[in-house]
């Protein structure tokens, strides 16, 4: 609707990559891997591309009664990298306000949010073009959520504590409980195996574990389809602050997936 930002909205479709040089989302590999996904929404440049992004503070302050806010807040992808930062294109959808923080149960406040996805997502809305002076039927994607890692547990679901807490090796990590302390620990050659396979630091046998040549390699990197499989596997959790402290069988042993 407004006729000075309206015209940056296609910004992405004129812009030129280059080849190992990222100054946008749009030059990563999770757009262009959504691209070839997606051909039909991503031909229409209009399209809009979102991020989602929440945590929680302590509005009163760190010396006040314990209370957790949680702000809910989009972006838009579609502009140029000089606006799609700046505080007027970052919308707040929600505050999810409480005494403590809503865990898992984030998905019960987020659920009117999600609704809303899903239909801009399947059905997209009408929209007037100002640039362009014409309607026209808008689509949205999310893209990717931003998080810090205890959040990023709560809104995927695979808990970022204990020994499985890494959700890139998943069941596969190298994690090890500390003999004195019993903390779950990762050292720097838990991940040896993501390292080119002639890095020298794979043959160091001084320096990480002694004696020891690490060559194994690096798990698979499982898509979103494939870990859509794997959750349903595991059937439903009641939400709600009523439904107790519920756990799939194998949790912290195979799997660390709470819904």
């Amino acid at each position: 609707m407004s006729p000075r930002t309206a015209k940056h909205m296609t910004w992405h479709q004129s812009h030129h990559a280059v080849d190992g040089v990222m100054v946008h989302p749009f030059d990563g590999e999770a757009w262009k891997y959504f691209n070839s996904m997606h051909p039909h929404f991503s031909a229409k440049s209009r399209n809009v591309r979102l991020g989602l992004c929440t945590d929680g503070f302590n509005p009163f302050g760190s010396f006040a009664a314990p209370y957790s806010c949680w702000p809910v807040i989009l972006m838009v992808y579609n502009l140029p990298p000089g606006m799609c930062m700046r505080p007027e294109f970052i919308f707040l959808s929600m505050v999810i306000p409480g005494p403590s923080s809503p865990g898992r149960n984030i998905d019960v406040c987020l659920h009117s949010l999600i609704d809303e996805l899903t239909q801009l997502w399947s059905f997209g809305a009408l929209t007037y073009d100002i640039s362009r002076k014409h309607n026209f039927v808008m689509r949205a994607a999310l893209m990717w959520t931003i998080n810090d890692f205890p959040t990023y547990g709560m809104v995927s679901g695979w808990s970022t504590h204990g020994k499985l807490a890494c959700s890139y090796c998943m069941e596969n990590n190298k994690a090890f409980t500390l003999t004195n302390g019993g903390k779950a620990s990762f050292f720097f050659y838990c991940h040896h195996r993501f390292l080119p396979h002639n890095h020298r630091y794979r043959k160091n046998r001084k320096d990480f574990f002694v004696g020891r040549v690490k060559n194994d390699v690096a798990p698979p990197r499982l898509s979103g389809k494939e870990l859509f499989d794997v959750v349903l596997e595991y059937g439903e959790i009641v939400f709600g602050l009523q439904s107790g402290k519920q756990k799939f069988h194998g949790f912290g042993l195979n799997h660390n997936w709470v819904k």
